[in-house]
């Protein structure tokens, strides 16, 4: 089926007509000729669909939180058309075998998808390198707070393997030495909302992650590896990636969110990293803005609410995001904070240039056809209940965005701006 979108508005203020045939886009001008669908789009912003780079679908294993059929449900319903799994699921994917298993759980995703490998002690390189692998993703350096934490002598050697397989590392990027333990002491022990969130922030400090990015850039060095910095929350962790020449992304709660929202969110606001101050926060802002930060990635890492109402020092880390990242963007650029041209850079253009994804990113002919229609003026109220993720909240409940009237995979309707549409079919970005 051929659908043409007539006068859409391009993120660089462009008014033109796109037409889309078998999933590609065929021409960006002034077309005239009639297609099988037309979509009026009155003027309203058409932008290539968003690639978030950082989710986390938790299947296997943790299919209570989230599946790959609801998180996709989610990225759909916000914009988002590729996702990138990461691997600390159970088990974690640090074998081909692991590998090969998510993928065949990923065959239920309403969008495209790519699936990040993984570093333990048990990692197994060479099945896992023999796979369509998308990068070795989310390496926790120097991050004793999990299951996926490894030394130093291991994370050079998956470094310098990765830069022979010519794959990106993601770091998470927190030094567990430069951690508060004495904020352990000032925790009022409180459970639920009733929790001293914001010692989560004073116990992982901002020095942690600028020191961690600072070794994991000098390792990528030694090695010529590419290395993406993950969810980078402070001002000082991007100077380090900048100056380190690595790449780094941020998170919609970390631009969005600071440690002035602690006490309203209580354990519902325990991520790693942490939130930061108001004023890191309006600093990592304006690097955004200022061309600084890569990427916007949303490290959607949902749980239910069950398991957030534990204690702080028991609830685990994590936010859901996926399907509000473009909406809360699109409001922000609604107002004139940012500009439409940089919201489609962070969330398509550069994240297909990061992780060579050569037909997706840009509304241009020979480009997938992964779009999303929005009107800038129609904003609303972001509830939790409305939202399609498993785990049925949003840190940002109340702010407003602006979300999509249509989104389409491969020049197929999967969201209408009411309902999913269709079943699962997205693919691989690596096949």
């Amino acid at each position: 089926m051929s659908t043409l979108f007539r006068d859409a508005r391009l993120a660089d203020g462009r008014t033109c007509d796109v037409r889309v045939e078998a999933g590609t886009i065929t021409d960006v001008g002034d077309a005239n000729d009639d297609a099988d669908r037309v979509v009026d789009a009155d003027e309203r912003l058409l932008l290539p669909g968003a690639i978030d780079a950082h989710v986390h679908f938790r299947e296997p294993g943790h299919s209570q939180k989230e599946t790959w059929r609801t998180g996709s449900r989610s990225a759909a319903a916000g914009g988002v058309t590729t996702v990138v799994d990461q691997p600390n699921t159970t088990p974690p994917t640090v074998t081909g075998d692991a590998f090969d298993e998510k993928l065949s759980l990923a065959a239920d995703s309403h969008v495209d998808y790519g699936v990040n490998g993984g570093v333990t002690p048990d990692w197994d390189p060479d099945s896992l390198f023999d796979r369509p692998l998308f990068a070795l993703g989310e390496v926790f350096l120097a991050d004793s707070t999990g299951d996926m934490g490894i030394d130093a002598d291991l994370f050079a050697e998956a470094v310098e393997r990765a830069a022979e397989a010519d794959v990106v590392v993601t770091v998470h990027a927190e030094d567990a030495d430069l951690f508060d333990e004495t904020a352990r002491e000032r925790d009022a022990g409180g459970v639920g909302r009733d929790a001293d969130a914001d010692v989560w922030s004073q116990y992982r400090s901002a020095e942690a992650e600028a020191a961690a990015v600072e070794r994991a850039v000098e390792v990528g060095a030694a090695t010529d590896a590419s290395i993406h910095i993950a969810h980078t929350s402070t001002p000082e962790g991007v100077d380090a990636a900048v100056a380190g020449g690595a790449t780094c992304e941020v998170t919609p709660h970390h631009l969005f969110l600071s440690r002035e929202d602690a006490t309203e969110l209580g354990t519902y606001g325990r991520m790693n990293p942490p939130l930061r101050s108001e004023e890191r926060r309006a600093a990592l802002w304006q690097r955004l803005v200022d061309g600084d930060v890569d990427i916007v990635a949303t490290d959607h890492a949902p749980h239910t609410v069950e398991e957030k109402e534990n204690g702080l020092w028991d609830a685990p880390s994590g936010v859901p995001g996926v399907e509000t990242m473009l909406p809360l963007l699109l409001e922000r650029a609604r107002r004139g904070d940012i500009a439409y041209e940089r919201v489609r850079d962070v969330t398509a253009t550069n994240v297909a240039e990061l992780f060579d994804l050569p037909e997706k990113g840009r509304i241009a002919e020979g480009y997938d056809a992964d779009l999303v229609l929005v009107d800038p003026e129609d904003e609303r109220e972001i509830r939790g209940d409305d939202l399609h993720s498993k785990c049925g909240w949003t840190p940002f409940e109340g702010m407003t965005g602006v979300f999509p009237s249509l989104t389409l995979v491969g020049g197929e309707v999967v969201y209408d701006g009411e309902e999913i549409v269709g079943e699962p079919s997205g693919a691989n970005v690596r096949r």
